[in-house]
C-alpha cells in the first residue's frame, strides 16, 4: 500500500495535466484520450509492482555481485566481469531502446538503432568498469568527472550539434528502470565492505554518473568517425494517428514483454552464474530473488505498455496544439508544469531517492530530493521549449556553462553529493521523459517553421540530465553551510565518524 500511494501520487499529477489540457484549450480525440487513460492505469499498476520487485530481487543480487567482486583479488577479473556486465545491461535497457528507435525513425535510418545501441553499450562498459576500480581505489569523484567531462567537451568541439543533442540524450536515456537500480546496488555491495573507510557513504553514488559519460562519448566518437555533418529529420506519421485501444495496446504487449525479458536477462544469467560458482546460497535465499525477478519483470511489462501505448502519441498531439497556438504562453506553461510531474513517475528516480535516505540514515530526506529534482526538470522542459521557439539558442549555450557549473560545485560540495547529483542526473531522465516529454518537445519542433526536428527535437534528455547535477550540488552546498552554523564539536564527530559531510 505505502508503494501503491507513492506511486499515485507521482503519476496522477501528470495524467491532471492531461485532462485539464483536454477539457480547456486542447482537446484530444476520444480514441486518444481513452488510450491515455487506460495507460495511465497501467502505469501506475506496473510502476507499483516493479518498485516491489526491485526491493525483492534486483538490489539484493546488484548487492552481493559487488560484494564477491570486492572479494577478488584479480584486478584482471574485475574488469572482465565489468566489462562483459555494463555492455549487456546496457544493451538491453529499455529507454536506450526507445530513444535509439525514435533517433533511427525521425532521421531515416541515417543512424542505425542497432548501431547507436552497441556504441553506447561499448561506452557504459567501459566507464562503468572505470567507476567500480574508482570505488576500489579510493580515487575522489571530482576528478574523475573533470576528467571524464574534460573529455566530452574537446569531442564535442569537433562534432556536429545533432551527434552533440543525440549523445547527451542517450547518457541519460541509457540510464534507466533496469540500468540504474543494478548500478546502485553494485556500487552499495562494494562500499559495504568498505565501511571503515570515511568514503563509504559516497561510495554508495556516482557510479550511474560515471558510467552515463560513456554513452556521450561513444555517440560522439561515433559521428566523428562516420564524418556525418547533418541528420535529416522527418516527424514519422505513426507516431500522431490514432487507432483503437485493441490496435495500440494488443500490437505492443508481446514486443514489450520480450524487450523486458532480454532486459532482465543479462542479471538472470549473471545471478545463476555467480550462483553456482561462488554464492551458493540457500535455496529460501534463491527463491525470494526469483520471485523478485519475476515481479520486476511484470511490473517493467505493465509500466512499459501504459508508457508506449498511452502517453507518447497524447505528448507528441500535445506538443503540436500548444505550439501552433498564436500565444506561446501556454506551451511554455504546460513545458514547466510536464517537467515538475513527470520526474516524479520515473522508476529509477524512486529507486535513487530511497537509497539516499537509507544510506544518510533519514539524514537526507527523499521528499526534499525530490523536490529539487522536480523544479530541476521543471526548469529543463521550459528551457528546451524555450530553445525551440528562439531559433538563435543552440544547446551548447545550455550545456557549456552547465556542466561546468556542476564540475566547479563539485570541488566545494561534500563527496556524497557530487556522487548522488551525477546519479541524479541519470535517473530523472527514464521511460516517462524518452516517452512523454520527448514525443512532448519534438511535438514543438515538428510545429515551430524555424526548428529543426533533429537538433532541436533531440536534446531535452541532454538538458534534463544536466540540471539535477547542479541542484543537487546546491543542496550539499545548503547542508555544508548548515553544518559550518553548527558546533566546531559536532562537526568534528561527523567528520571523524566519516558522517555525509567527510
Amino acid at each position: 500500500m505505502d508503494k501503491l500511494k507513492e506511486v499515485l501520487a507521482s503519476v496522477l499529477p501528470v495524467t491532471a495535466i492531461v485532462l485539464i489540457l483536454h477539457f480547456t484549450i486542447s482537446p484530444l480525440e476520444p480514441s486518444m484520450l481513452y488510450s491515455f487513460l487506460l495507460g495511465s492505469v497501467l502505469v501506475i499498476i506496473g510502476l507499483t509492482v516493479f518498485l516491489f520487485g526491485i526491493d525483492q530481487g534486483i538490489e539484493p543480487i546488484g548487492h552481493d555481485i559487488g560484494n564477491t567482486l570486492t572479494h577478488s583479488k584479480s584486478v584482471a577479473v574485475i574488469i572482465t566481469i565489468c566489462l562483459v556486465l555494463g555492455f549487456f545491461i546496457s544493451y538491453a535497457e529499455p529507454d536506450l531502446r526507445i530513444l535509439a528507435g525514435q533517433v533511427d525513425s525521425v532521421t531515416g535510418g541515417q543512424f542505425n538503432q542497432t548501431l547507436m545501441v552497441v556504441v553506447v553499450s561499448i561506452g557504459i562498459g567501459v566507464m562503468m568498469t572505470l567507476g567500480m576500480l574508482r570505488i576500489l581505489k579510493g580515487i575522489h569523484l571530482k576528478y574523475v568527472f573533470t576528467i571524464a567531462y574534460g573529455l566530452i567537451f574537446t569531442l564535442s568541439l569537433f562534432s556536429s550539434s545533432d551527434f552533440i543533442a543525440i549523445s547527451f540524450d542517450a547518457s541519460g536515456a541509457t540510464t534507466g528502470a533496469i540500468t540504474v537500480p543494478f548500478m546502485l546496488a553494485l556500487a552499495a555491495g562494494i562500499s559495504t565492505l568498505k565501511s571503515a573507510s570515511k568514503s563509504s557513504e559516497a561510495d554508495n553514488f556516482g557510479l550511474v554518473g560515471i558510467s552515463s559519460t560513456g554513452a556521450i562519448i561513444g555517440v560522439l566518437a561515433t559521428g566523428l568517425i562516420l564524418g556525418v555533418d547533418k541528420l535529416n529529420g522527418v516527424l514519422p506519421e505513426q507516431t500522431i494517428a490514432s487507432s483503437s485501444l485493441h490496435d495500440i495496446y494488443g500490437s505492443k504487449l508481446l514486443p514489450i514483454a520480450w524487450e523486458a525479458f532480454i532486459s532482465l536477462l543479462p542479471i538472470i544469467v549473471v545471478y545463476i552464474l555467480f550462483q553456482i560458482f561462488i554464492l551458493k546460497q540457500r535455496k529460501s535465499r534463491v527463491f525470494d530473488n526469483a520471485r523478485g525477478l519475476f515481479l520486476t519483470f511484470f511490473g517493467l511489462v505493465i509500466f512499459l505498455l501504459g508508457v508506449n501505448g498511452g502517453f507518447m502519441a497524447v505528448g507528441t498531439q500535445l506538443g503540436i496544439r500548444l505550439a501552433g497556438m498564436e500565444s506561446k504562453v501556454p506551451v511554455m506553461v504546460v513545458s514547466l508544469l510536464l517537467g515538475l510531474t513527470t520526474v516524479l513517475a520515473e522508476p529509477a528516480v524512486h529507486v535513487l531517492t530511497n537509497q539516499v535516505e537509507e544510506v544518510t540514515g533519514g539524514y537526507v530526506r527523499r521528499s526534499l530530493v525530490l523536490v529539487f529534482l522536480s523544479i530541476a526538470v521543471g526548469l529543463s522542459i521550459f528551457m528546451s521549449a524555450l530553445r525551440i521557439l528562439l531559433p538563435n539558442l543552440n544547446l551548447w549555450v545550455y550545456l557549456l556553462p552547465g556542466f561546468g557549473i556542476s564540475a566547479i560545485l563539485a570541488y566545494f560540495v561534500p563527496e556524497l553529493f557530487v556522487g548522488m547529483a551525477y546519479d541524479a542526473g541519470g535517473v530523472a531522465s527514464g521511460p516517462m521523459t524518452a516517452t512523454f516529454s520527448l514525443a512532448f518537445v519534438q511535438g514543438i519542433a515538428a510545429q515551430v517553421p524555424s526548428a529543426d526536428l533533429v537538433t532541436d527535437g533531440f536534446g531535452m534528455i541532454a538538458i534534463v540530465a544536466m540540471m539535477p547535477i547542479i541542484a543537487i550540488e546546491l543542496l550539499g552546498v545548503l547542508y555544508r553551510v548548515k553544518t559550518r552554523k553548527g558546533s566546531k564539536t559536532n562537526i568534528s564527530k561527523q567528520e571523524s565518524g566519516g558522517g555525509i559531510y567527510g
